[in-house]
């Protein structure tokens, strides 16, 4: 009798056991790239917390409609406009359908104990209705961008942790850079393309000092020349830029930040300029 209690007790905390992963597994999702479609500026996604959770999808809502109004007026502006904070907070009368992928898978494997309670960060993919979107920006005064998009061709001096270069195609201390500035340019719906070092002697840009290339931007190609420099003082990441659009020139800068947000300046410099918003801030 005791062999058979025993054996009971067993099973009986073998199942409660798996009573929690059973109970939060997580539903089977689509890879992020196969839910987003990069011809369409009127999506955008947000990781949130839970699966279907209404609440944190309306959050995912408000944030993804900042970064699509943006992108589709050509306006950075709007992202500190409390008129978008309005509409934010209804943003769900804006979505057209939204999707949710495992953010887990796509940071790598995922093991037994990890993201397996209510609290499971997901992708929520969100794509807002075109029509309803422009009515919405025309109401702020600023109808959609549907001009022709150039591609940014940024011509930057690094000088960071591993020392001094020319930010190419090719340079390995400028990987996660690359990456960070590709980040930069689908927020803000601007095709991007980092220069190959042949390109670089090409247009006679050498380490050191300001970049000045000798190619000009055009209809089809931003180019926006600036320098990098970590500063221990500040302390982070000073970015410095300047374009020629269209016989104007424009200069712009931020500090004491990651590079991330240094890009994204840069990012949103070329937008305003580009779409004829006016000068960068």
């Amino acid at each position: 009798m005791r062999q058979a209690a025993t054996v009971l007790l067993l099973a009986a905390l073998a199942a409660a056991r798996a009573l929690p992963a059973a109970a939060f597994s997580a539903p089977e999702t689509k890879p992020l790239e196969e839910l987003l479609d990069s011809r369409d500026p009127y999506q955008a996604f947000d990781i949130v917390a839970g699966y279907d959770v209404a609440a944190t999808r309306q959050k995912g809502f408000a944030h993804c409609l900042p970064e699509v109004l943006v992108r589709v007026s050509g306006e950075p502006r709007l992202e500190r406009d409390p008129r978008v904070a309005a509409l934010a907070a209804h943003a769900d009368a804006l979505v057209a359908s939204w999707d949710y992928s495992d953010f887990l898978v796509r940071m790598g494997p995922v093991h037994d104990d990890q993201g397996t309670g209510p609290e499971r960060p997901y992708d929520l993919v969100v794509r807002f209705d075109h029509g309803k979107t422009d009515a919405a920006l025309r109401e702020l005064g600023l109808p959609p961008w549907t001009g022709a998009r150039p591609t940014v061709v940024p011509v930057l001096a690094v000088k960071g942790f591993t020392g001094t270069y020319l930010l190419s195609a090719e340079v390995p201390a400028g990987a996660a850079q690359r990456g960070s500035l590709a980040n930069a340019a689908t927020q803000y719906g601007m095709p991007l393309r980092v220069p190959a070092e042949a390109e670089l002697a090409q247009w006679g840009v050498t380490p050191g000092g300001f970049p000045s290339p000798r190619a000009a931007s055009d209809d089809g190609r931003a180019i926006v020349a600036g320098t990098l420099v970590f500063d221990e003082t500040v302390p982070g990441w000073v970015g410095s830029w300047r374009m020629r659009w269209h016989g104007a020139d424009y200069a712009w800068s931020i500090s004491g930040v990651n590079y991330d947000e240094a890009f994204r300046s840069l990012l949103r410099g070329a937008l305003r300029v580009a779409s004829g918003r006016g000068a960068p801030d």
